[in-house]
């Protein structure tokens, strides 16, 4: 992981949420440029910071770093997958590994 990894990351949920890098900002108590400096390579992020963005996200610090590019949706699936039966759950991991082919 590089600090280029976090801005990028960071870059992307925003997008996804759609929110601007001002309104994050704003939602997480900081001055307007407080995400435009992180996201320009000039500051990165506290570790109590980084908590506070994953939270702001919905997600967890694991998800903020793992590769998935919607981490919500898949947190979603996964939990979709407890409510199924074990027949259920050996078709799905059927079509993931065609999927993966």
């Amino acid at each position: 992981m590089t600090a280029q990894f976090v801005r990028d990351r960071i870059t992307q949920l925003r997008l996804q949420k759609g929110v601007s890098e001002y309104k994050m900002s704003y939602d997480l108590g900081h001055s307007r440029g407080y995400i435009n400096n992180i996201s320009s390579g000039k500051a990165l992020p506290s570790l109590t910071e980084l908590f506070a963005i994953c939270e702001y996200f919905d997600i967890t610090v694991i998800e903020f770093f793992g590769n998935a590019d919607n981490p919500q949706l898949l947190r979603k699936t996964i939990d979709g997958l407890d409510v199924l039966s074990q027949e259920d759950l050996e078709l799905i991991k059927q079509i993931i590994n065609r999927l993966s082919k």
